[in-house]
């Protein structure tokens, strides 16, 4: 089982994992792996709670009726297998800024915060215009060779790459 507390896991291993995952996922529910409509969801689902039944005669909230799914399963057990790996791995812990960020952009917890929500923001918007997130198009849309998906993966890297260098300055001046 030292497996459990390795530090790193091997890529190769991994994408395997999330191959085999894909598989039973497809097998068991007929469904592709995806997660950021669980979020469209969640929206839905905390909108309901502040005005009712009128979220469910908004167009976008009868396509994506706001309830809790297997998608938001799949959220929370990304979350507890992370917390899981970390703790098993003791790499666990607190950090407001990452030693990265605090080399290169600063040490304030507010700034780090703020882009982390303003990239947040433009993810959620961006999965949602493309249709799926890099799980939904990234992993069970190449697998299933669709086109738009493969044009999605190749833009996800892309933009994290720009982004990365914009951000850590290292685009030469």
């Amino acid at each position: 089982m030292e497996v459990f507390t390795m530090e790193r896991w091997s890529p190769y291993a991994v994408g395997i994992g999330i191959g085999v995952l894909s598989w039973i996922a497809f097998v068991l529910s007929n469904k592709p792996i995806g997660c950021s409509t669980a979020f469209v969801r969640s929206a839905g689902l905390l909108e309901r709670f502040f005005r009712g039944g009128k979220v469910d005669k908004k167009p976008y909230y009868q396509q994506f009726k706001p309830q809790v799914d297997w998608e938001w399963m799949l959220v929370l057990g990304v979350l507890i297998g992370a917390l899981a790996s970390a703790f098993l791995a003791g790499q666990f812990r607190w950090v407001w800024v990452p030693p990265v960020w605090a080399a290169e952009i600063g040490t304030s917890p507010v700034a780090r915060w703020l882009v982390a929500l303003a990239g947040g923001f433009c993810v959620g918007f961006g999965a949602r215009w493309a249709g799926g997130c890099t799980s939904g198009h990234g992993i069970s849309g190449t697998l299933q060779l669709a086109v738009s998906s493969w044009i999605a993966a190749v833009g996800f890297f892309v933009g994290g790459i720009a982004t990365a260098m914009i951000l850590y300055h290292v685009i030469a001046a």
